[in-house]
């Protein structure tokens, strides 16, 4: 019988399945071990891809704009990278005081300048001073165009209008992009919010009732709308460089890749692949994932992302137990905790997410929509009167969990275990 431990906020918990019921493990890839971050960060920047280094790119007298993330992706390590990239600028002739950091908040908060300090890392805080971007601040936007899809452009004025835009940031698995990373620091990371809300209600079909486009999920480009449309802004900006990491497991760097930030981004997402993408050949009916603890778990919102991964293992109609304490309940704004606690259908659900469309709503509504297409089982602090509404079901115990799905289904039901099922994504191979 195989025992896994499943983190629950800054506790564990374990489980075991029974050998025969148990497809598999789903954990990320192990990582090619013998190269430290900085040797990792200097070969990408050393070996672009289809680009002239960056130091070749920018000449003296020149303003470069460096856009970072924000706080909510610090996790990408920015504070060791973009010493990097600094010294690259300035062996390209380009001086402090010619360096420009923007953070990509999109449509997220302001930030603090610990938070800052924090995104720059030690060596570069008192150097210098970071914007954060505002898409509400119509002044300082600017119109680019307009995207075949409809969507205006509006850019941040301070952006572009410096002599060059150096993009940096994380690939991970994004439930609308596809893929984050690229694209991304520009729409939705320094464009205005109507380019943002437009761009994002691109997930949805035209008609009511048809719910999310099909495309349009973690993995997905060919076929989705949002990605293309993104792609789209970034080609009006032309970003001169691009910088991207790809974590490992650890949260430590385990690739980076740089130069065009169309075809850089394209060879970072194969790492992704290689690290984050797990090939299932089949799927089971049954999946038992643990965000990862905290803070992947703080919040049932932020949590979300477990549920969408977890349900690319299971057959729909299948089960998915969630362990995730969400100690600090459902998360998220108003908006947010309306949709999960004051509708109790998916199609009013799906009207309210039309109705001045957000990405807060919309990923809100995908946890609901999951909840509707299959079994979901939450073992969790989160108080069960505050999910009822949208079909979830609350324990104390994975034992709990296990005994309805066994008294439903039976106790020979197939199995996947998925311990760190926010940053796993099954792939399932023909």
């Amino acid at each position: 019988m195989e025992k896994v431990k499943m983190k629950f906020g800054n506790t564990a918990m374990y489980v075991s399945v029974k050998e025969e019921n148990l497809i598999g493990v789903i954990e990320a890839n192990k990582v090619p071990e013998g190269k430290t971050e900085d040797q990792i960060i200097k070969e990408a920047l050393e070996n672009p891809i289809d680009s002239a280094r960056l130091r070749e790119l920018v000449h003296e007298g020149e303003k470069v704009c460096v856009v970072i993330p924000d706080v909510t992706r610090a996790w990408q390590r920015t504070g060791i990278y973009l010493n990097k990239v600094v010294e690259e600028l300035n062996e390209g002739g380009i001086p402090d005081k010619d360096i420009v950091f923007i953070s990509a908040l999109g449509s997220h908060r302001k930030q603090t300048r610990a938070e800052h300090e924090k995104l720059l890392g030690e060596k570069l805080a008192s150097r210098f001073q970071v914007m954060d971007h505002d898409c509400y601040d119509k002044d300082n936007l600017v119109f680019l165009g307009e995207t075949t899809y409809g969507n205006p452009i509006y850019i941040n004025k301070i952006a572009m209008e410096c002599d060059h835009i150096v993009i940096t940031g994380g690939i991970v698995y994004h439930l609308l992009a596809g893929y984050a990373g690229g694209k991304k620091s520009i729409l939705p990371g320094i464009a205005g919010a109507e380019t943002i809300m437009t761009n994002h209600s691109l997930s949805l079909n035209d008609n009511l009732g048809e719910s999310i486009k099909a495309g349009v999920c973690p993995g997905g480009i060919e076929d989705n709308p949002v990605h293309k449309d993104m792609v789209e802004a970034a080609s009006f900006v032309k970003p001169t460089f691009m910088f991207n990491v790809v974590m490992g497991p650890d949260g430590q760097i385990a690739g980076a890749v740089a130069g065009n930030y169309l075809t850089a981004h394209e060879e970072g997402v194969k790492m992704l692949r290689a690290i984050d993408g797990v090939a299932i050949k089949e799927k089971a009916d049954l999946a038992i994932a643990s965000a990862g603890g905290y803070p992947k778990d703080i919040n049932l919102y932020q949590s979300t992302k477990t549920l969408i991964n977890a349900r690319e293992a299971i057959n729909e109609g299948g089960y998915i137990i969630a362990v995730m304490q969400c100690s600090e309940g459902l998360g998220g704004g108003k908006e947010i905790q309306d949709i999960i606690l004051n509708y109790d259908n998916i199609l009013d659900r799906e009207k309210f997410v039309r109705d001045n469309f957000s990405i807060g709503k919309f990923i809100a509504y995908c946890m609901c929509e999951t909840a509707y297409k299959y079994n979901v089982i939450l073992v969790s602090d989160i108080e069960q009167e505050l999910v009822k509404n949208a079909n979830i079901t609350v324990v104390k115990t994975i034992e709990d969990a296990l005994n309805i799905v066994h008294k439903e289904k039976g106790e020979n039901i197939k199995t996947y275990l998925m311990p760190h099922a926010a940053n796993t994504f099954p792939l399932l191979t023909k």
